[in-house]
């Protein structure tokens, strides 16, 4: 008895020091302060992406509200800080369109994984309330100048709704610009897979996807009977799961629907059209294939990604890279996302620089990581670029934020400046003095490394 007892002991300390490791591990960071004077950003580049770029141009913001973007010299500002720009570009704050930050933290541990609901059918889920505003990938992925992310929840038919949030904020209130940005819709496969791994016969991944789409179908009929059924007689009960399908259906929010093969895409947009749904495709990696049929219903497509294969082998090996110029070049309203893991959301604008080598036109890279992002996520008329009247959500840098060496060096989101140190910034310090101590690094070397 007295060995069990000291081995409990033993592992209740362990238990304890592990989780104030943890503790310690977590960002500690302070969330901003509300802006309390103007801020003038004088001799800048301004790229404002709704407009021309602006060279020696300044940018006016109060109480967290661009007010005035010009060229020359800026208007006298009574009580405002202001920042010499003289070299630098300012631009929006770049978005991440499609993440699910703050739902997950570490992919190796599972109880740190929030991004997928228990059942099939779930439209009643939030994205919003499950997300940690203390998530240390946040500070990391700001500080490469990624300020608001549109965060999807997975997993099943309609795994929920998806929210729109800025990367400062002490609760997932403060951090939430849309709590209720739109449906998400997982769309089935609707060509069997015949790799490898795949375990189901043809057959039976069709039977599968036809009880999917039945199930995607049935729902959203019920959810418009019961509408007809509650406008006609207001004392029914209400259904949280079908309320929480009422925007979508009435065209207030759009319905994401993942789709990545052509045929995925027809069979989606052949269903949104029929329920009059304004519908945006999540994937698109076959967009191209039928932009036609995007441009006659006016449907969007969030890219996932440029940093990865062709999906299938006799595509060209720069499938992916070349994607964004030919829907650009169609017409089709896009945007680009990073599709990579949580922890690495931070590439983001190094995938649309991707593109811009393969031959986009670098506005079009920045509109699809700034306003065309804003504008699919529901939140264009908010942020996104630099006019008068939206949100002073922006970065100042020293270059090309799609070029790997450019340095953000100050951001703002809401006008309030936000700290850009993170884990990462600490851990490239101390070992950057290490090795100045090792006489490796000269002493006056800075630190630029992200």
């Amino acid at each position: 008895m007295k060995n069990i007892a000291t081995t409990l002991l033993a592992t209740i300390v362990t238990t304890a020091c592990l989780l104030a490791t943890a503790a310690h591990a977590q960002d500690l960071g302070i969330s901003a302060p509300p802006q309390r004077a103007p801020i003038v950003i004088t001799g800048a580049t301004v790229h404002t992406v709704a407009g021309p770029i602006i060279r020696n141009g300044y940018v006016v913001f109060e109480n967290g509200v661009i007010r005035e973007v010009g060229a020359g010299r800026a208007p006298r500002t009574r009580g405002a800080r202001v920042i010499n720009a003289t070299g630098k570009h300012v631009y929006p704050g770049l978005i991440g369109a499609d993440t699910i930050m703050g739902l997950t933290e570490i992919g190796a541990v599972r109880a740190t994984h929030d991004s997928s609901e228990a059942g099939d059918i779930t439209p009643e889920v939030r994205a919003a309330v499950a997300v940690n505003p203390d998530s240390t990938i946040i500070p990391v992925t700001r500080a490469n100048g990624i300020l608001t992310c549109g965060v999807l929840p997975q997993g099943g038919a309609i795994p929920g709704r998806a929210a729109v949030i800025r990367m400062d904020g002490w609760t997932w209130e403060d951090l939430a610009i849309s709590a209720d940005a739109g449906l998400v819709v997982n769309w089935p496969n609707m060509r069997p897979i015949t790799a490898w791994w795949m375990q189901q016969t043809p057959e039976e991944q069709l039977k599968r996807a036809k009880e999917r789409l039945a199930k995607i179908d049935e729902m959203f009929d019920a959810a418009e009977a019961y509408a007809d059924a509650r406008s006609a007689d207001s004392s029914l009960p209400t259904d949280v799961r079908f309320d929480a399908m009422l925007p979508a259906m009435h065209g207030d929010t759009p319905v994401f629907i993942r789709a990545n093969e052509l045929e995925q895409m027809q069979s989606a947009v052949s269903w949104a059209a029929h329920h009059n749904l304004k519908a945006v495709i999540v994937g698109g990696r076959d967009a191209d294939k039928c932009t036609h049929l995007l441009l006659r219903h006016k449907i969007g497509v969030i890219i996932t990604g440029t940093h990865r294969l062709p999906g299938r082998r006799d595509k060209a090996y720069d499938a992916p890279f070349t994607l964004p110029l030919r829907l650009e070049t169609a017409g089709v309203m896009w945007c680009l996302a990073s599709g990579d893991e949580t922890a690495h959301e931070r590439s983001l604008p190094y995938q649309a620089g991707l593109a811009v080598a393969y031959g986009l036109p670098e506005d079009a890279a920045i509109r699809a990581v700034t306003l065309s992002a804003a504008e699919l996520l529901g939140v264009g008329d908010r942020i996104g670029s630099l006019e008068n009247g939206k949100a002073a959500t922006l970065i100042i840098t020293d270059g090309n934020p799609l070029d790997i060496i450019s340095q953000i060096e100050m951001a703002f989101i809401d006008g309030r400046e936000i700290d850009l140190n993170s884990k990462q910034t600490a851990l490239d310090k101390k070992y950057r003095e290490k090795y100045r101590q090792l006489g490796i690094l000269p002493s006056q070397q800075s630190s630029g490394s992200r």
